[in-house]
């Protein structure tokens, strides 16, 4: 999984986009995800990592326990994953890079490693993920809004239309939000989904905290309401 994105530069924070080869849906069943999140934690350092061994060492459950998981010292990672968001067919990221070249050693071994889980699977073969961009985060206010934006993609699994017509149902929309493990916004909601995956305290820290979260999201959410009623008067 290469890049033509520039050099990436250390202790800076890039929102990740990378897509599926043919928009192919790989993170459908529930499975393959759990496979995906295990894969973003597990590939996070510069080690070789025999995957297959390492599944039978560490059930996927034990990630969800956050106080059993090894430290980050002890992990070694190669970059902060603030934040995440599963869709079918391609793979939202924050993160901080934290050593040189931490960003595409990382995409790489996770492209991969799920590659080769996956093409086993399903008995295909070749790439799987497509050359993965990276946006270079330069304000806090551009990390609130790759933060929400991150956040408020699996939308489309519920209201598929929304971008065209706007959210019809808010309320509906901030709960399936709050309470799905494909992303990590749960978590930075003070409710366990897959705690030692992401290191919360930086963006925490520039928001507001879990209320602050909160109200970046739903304010969003609430703006893209106004927006399919303002559609509807002019229609009228």
């Amino acid at each position: 999984m290469a890049t033509k994105n520039p050099q990436l530069i250390n202790n800076e924070v890039y929102h990740i986009v990378s897509r599926t080869v043919g928009d192919a849906v790989v993170f459908d069943e529930e499975d393959d995800f759990y496979r995906g999140i295990f894969s973003i934690y597990e590939f996070n350092n510069d080690k070789s990592v025999n995957i297959w061994k390492r599944r039978k060492e560490r059930a996927i459950e034990k990630i969800k326990l956050g106080p059993t998981s090894p430290t980050l010292q002890e992990r070694d990672i190669i970059v902060e994953i603030l934040a995440f968001s599963f869709m079918p067919n391609h793979l939202h990221l924050l993160v901080k890079q934290l050593k040189n070249n931490g960003i595409i050693k990382f995409m790489q071994k996770f492209g991969t490693g799920f590659a080769v889980y996956f093409n086993k699977k399903y008995n295909r073969k070749g790439h799987l993920f497509n050359k993965f961009r990276a946006i270079h985060i330069k304000d806090d206010n551009q990390l609130k809004n790759a933060f929400v934006y991150v956040h408020t993609n699996l939308i489309s699994l519920i209201e598929p239309k929304w971008k065209e017509k706007g959210i019809k149902n808010p309320d509906e929309v901030i709960k399936f939000l709050r309470t799905n493990k494909r992303h990590s916004y749960p978590d930075y909601l003070g409710v366990k989904s897959f705690p030692s995956v992401t290191q919360r305290d930086f963006l925490l820290g520039i928001i507001g905290g879990i209320e602050g979260c909160k109200a970046e999201v739903d304010s969003w959410i609430k703006y893209k309401k106004g927006l399919n009623d303002f559609d509807k008067v002019i229609l009228e």
